[in-house]
């Protein structure tokens, strides 16, 4: 199979062709050819021809982009053990239809993934998809925080990296043998940054709103502590830990300083904490319970000053399905968490657009991620191996419910209108069109 893509734009530093406007021509899952295009008058469409036939074609208005495949670091599929809230097929297409190539999967399932045979499970649900699926093994036997799971078996077996997910280990002593343990193959733990005891009984920041509103908050205390500590256990072991959904600046301080001493520290924010403050809350709605949960706006200043300076390195949307009924409920009892996959470029650039620009967002969607987990790199360049995505900063997107991929209900994003369009991807070579 041959694809081209004419008239599209580069942005990926770590191509040659980075920034310029090329006709790029994949063979077989190979890019075979790069070509720079001259300057031309008038408007840029960009076409899309499959086997020598036209696929796809811009309007006079949409200038196209193509980056390495994008990656989300922390999603969560459901399957095995709770197909009603989303499945390994549902999530795939609603990531191909975010723009995503890859995606690192999180352990919370029933049975949890805890050994090869339930990894072996997974990978075999999502071979021959367009996205590659990349499960995450369970850091503690079951996620349950008690003792350690057979992280080199699963390792051996496909799991790119190790956690408990949404249930982050809360013993110090224990992830410091899980730290220990992985440093033996050069593995990664990753957290979720909630001191359980701290946050218990919260149903959102603790500030001027959750005061106002009459409901119970949850302090920084109870991410800033976690933080704390985990950087101290890694100073002790010397081994690599990512720190998934950071929410406030006093994290982003700490996450800073140990990257400057040389500890292998690495940390993601999701979409909506860039985006969006405690002051949606004011509405009750439940739709915007997350854990980390929501800050006030100096916290997502920090956080959009520490993607533009590189304290923080990449993307994780913390994509968590749910039915209608876990959710449509008094908002004590409403299930935590967003399923924004397939719309996470476009809060994305509402949230950065003013602030930063393409280049750098598309390096912590695709790049950094692929260094700190030790995926294949993409770089746009003649002999390797196709893994693309395709967008548009311009134009708006409208997701309507009618339309979405997820079988999830809980995305407070449909029927907004958000900027930009993700086009397509290209990956294991097969071409996916957004309809």
């Amino acid at each position: 199979m041959q694809i081209s893509i004419n008239k599209v734009r580069i942005t990926d530093t770590q191509s040659e062709n980075n920034d310029q406007l090329v006709d790029l021509t994949i063979t077989d899952g190979f890019i075979t050819s790069i070509k720079p295009v001259k300057k031309t008058s008038g408007k840029i469409v960009t076409t899309i021809h499959t086997d020598g036939t036209e696929t796809w074609k811009s309007n006079s208005d949409t200038a196209v982009y193509v980056s390495q495949g994008w990656v989300d670091v922390f999603a969560d599929y459901r399957e095995p053990g709770f197909e009603q809230k989303e499945t390994i097929d549902t999530g795939l297409n609603a990531a191909a239809a975010g723009g995503f190539t890859d995606v690192l999967l999180v352990p919370n399932t029933q049975p949890s993934i805890n050994s090869k045979s339930i990894i072996q499970f997974i990978l075999n649900k999502a071979e021959g998809n367009a996205v590659s699926l990349h499960p995450m093994g369970c850091a503690t036997q079951n996620a349950e925080g008690k003792e350690l799971a057979e992280m080199l078996d699963m390792r051996a077996h496909g799991a790119v990296a190790f956690t408990d997910g949404w249930k982050p280990v809360q013993s110090a002593n224990l992830l410091l043998k899980a730290l220990e343990y992985v440093k033996s193959f050069d593995g990664t733990i990753v957290q979720l940054p909630i001191d359980a005891a701290l946050a218990s009984g919260g149903l959102m920041h603790e500030g001027i709103v959750s005061t106002a509103l009459g409901m119970p908050g949850i302090p920084t205390l109870a991410e800033t502590l976690m933080v704390y500590r985990d950087i101290e256990l890694v100073r002790y072991t010397g081994s690599r830990l990512h720190i998934t959904g950071v929410s406030c600046a006093d994290s982003i301080a700490m996450i800073k300083k140990a990257k400057a001493e040389g500890l292998a520290v690495t940390c993601s924010v999701t979409p909506y904490h860039l985006l969006l403050t405690d002051e949606v809350l004011k509405s009750y709605d439940s739709a915007y319970k997350t854990a980390p949960p929501l800050r006030g706006e100096i916290d997502r200043q920090a956080l959009i000053a520490a993607l533009a300076d590189g304290t923080i390195d990449c993307i994780a949307t913390h994509h968590r399905p749910h039915e209608w009924d876990a959710k449509m409920k008094e908002f004590e009892y409403a299930a935590e968490g967003m399923a924004i996959q397939e719309l996470a470029f476009n809060i994305l650039w509402q949230a950065l657009s003013q602030s930063i620009g393409v280049e750098r967002l598309s390096t912590v969607l695709s790049a950094g991620p692929r260094n700190i987990f030790n995926l294949p790199l993409a770089t746009l360049k003649k002999g390797t191996k196709a893994s693309l995505t395709l967008f548009a900063t311009n134009g708006h997107t409208t997701l309507k419910a009618a339309s979405k991929r997820s079988a999830a209900m809980n995305n407070p994003f449909i029927g907004q209108q958000l900027p930009g369009s993700v086009i397509g991807i290209f990956n294991n070579n097969k071409l996916r069109i957004k309809e």
